[in-house]
């Protein structure tokens, strides 16, 4: 008969094995294994090192080359747009410091910017197509005539195209008969705000794209809603150009559903790098190739043609109806 001593010199014997067997494999291991994981510890801290070391000369180079173009900026673009009229377009979320920095270049080029219009986040909703085309319909002047194929922002697009660009010199600088009535009737239908005078009408139209790109099942919707207007004011005006930062170049951005279309990237151009001193002057080359009847997409972003345009034309081939 197995008595309780021999059950208990079992289980005593058990446990000295396994504290043997714990012993000697981790005495055997612990030499190799920890000399692999910290040699393995050591390359990783090299080479965190390393990779730090360079973004920190890649950040430094970036801001010298940036702190240069922007204090040659003034030069780059002088006398570029002399004379000319812009009117900046704010699209819904779009960010104003990319919006202010971009303006004052093109003032700096002599453009005269006769005003803006900012889009609000009604103007873009899917759910508000209908009454968009109803507005536009019923705000159009008289001799307006859509297209059976139009949209309802295909309609909005010309209906505010007419009131804010043009693409006859003569006209440039004066109001729309209907242009002053066309924005009021936008602007207290909720869709935009008016700042200073864009009804006085501009030559050339720069859209400030949305900081962040449009997800979801309404982002193709809403970017095409702003991407119809900026083809409008193309079509209307003798230019536009969309200035937007990499976010806009991204999926679901504005300028990629531009990009996306060759029918329009032969008529509007694009800027995807507005966030940068260098992209700023690129914005003003492009709208001045515009002038000239020429069209690119520029930036880093997918899609470009370049990063600015290969020159710097003279538009002096511009008619009073050519348009970008």
């Amino acid at each position: 008969m197995i008595d309780f001593r021999y059950h208990l010199v079992s289980i005593v014997a058990i446990f000295l094995a396994l504290s043997v067997g714990i012993v000697l494999g981790t005495t055997l291991l612990e030499d190799p294994v920890i000399k692999a994981s910290e040699g393995l510890a050591n390359q990783l801290r090299e080479g965190n090192n390393e990779l730090r070391t360079q973004v920190e000369a890649l950040q430094r180079r970036e801001a010298g080359n940036d702190a240069f173009v922007a204090a040659d900026t003034p030069r780059l673009v002088q006398d570029a747009l002399v004379g000319r009229r812009v009117v900046v377009v704010e699209a819904p979320g779009a960010t104003v410091s990319v919006r202010e920095s971009a303006q004052q270049v093109i003032e700096e080029a002599g453009a005269i910017v006769t005003g803006r219009i900012t889009l609000t986040e009604r103007y873009i909703d899917p759910a508000q197509t209908g009454f968009v085309d109803k507005l536009a319909v019923g705000a159009k002047a008289a001799e307006t005539v859509f297209p059976v194929e139009d949209t309802a922002y295909d309609k909005a697009a010309q209906v505010l195209a007419d009131a804010i660009v043009t693409s006859d010199p003569v006209q440039a600088g004066k109001e729309h008969p209907a242009g002053v009535g066309i924005l009021d009737a936008f602007q207290r239908a909720g869709l935009l705000t008016v700042t200073d005078d864009p009804a006085k009408r501009a030559e050339l139209a720069l859209m400030i794209a949305p900081a962040e790109a449009y997800t979801g099942e309404t982002a193709a919707g809403r970017a095409g809603a702003l991407v119809a207007l900026a083809l409008g004011l193309d079509e209307v005006g003798q230019g536009t150009v969309v200035a937007g930062t990499q976010t806009s170049a991204a999926a679901g951005g504005i300028i990629t559903a531009l990009r996306e279309d060759t029918s329009f990237t032969e008529k509007v151009s694009s800027v995807d790098t507005a966030d940068m001193p260098a992209g700023r002057v690129v914005v003003v080359y492009a709208l001045r190739e515009q002038l000239a009847g020429l069209a690119g997409q520029y930036g880093i972003g997918s899609g470009v043609s370049g990063i600015k345009p290969s020159a710097t034309p003279t538009p002096t081939a511009v008619t009073a109806t050519s348009g970008g």
